[in-house]
């Protein structure tokens, strides 16, 4: 049960700060700002992974828990996330 409300805060926290730094309107409410929040921890998380392989990475990215390194990449990888987004449904004009 915490673990579910700890990736909900995650995904708020993270999705909040991706829209605000992320430029340009995103739209989208509290829902779509704690689901993207909480697909870009995965993301995070993955990306983590990745850069730091190994059982050192699942630390650095501390994915389900409210660190700072955890925010940092859920951070990175709704900002990932919104860029992808933006990609997909940008009309020309």
């Amino acid at each position: 049960m915490w673990n579910i409300i700890a990736w909900i805060v995650l995904g708020l926290i993270a999705g909040a700060i991706a829209k605000a730094i992320y430029p340009g309107h995103q739209g989208g409410g509290i829902l779509a700002t704690i689901i993207l929040g909480i697909l870009g921890a995965l993301v995070g998380g993955w990306l983590g992974s990745v850069i730091f392989p190994g059982s050192a990475g699942a630390a650095a990215a501390g994915v389900g828990a409210l660190t700072i390194p955890s925010i940092i990449f859920a951070v990175l990888g709704a900002i990932i996330l919104l860029f992808i987004w933006g990609l997909v449904t940008r009309r020309t004009a």
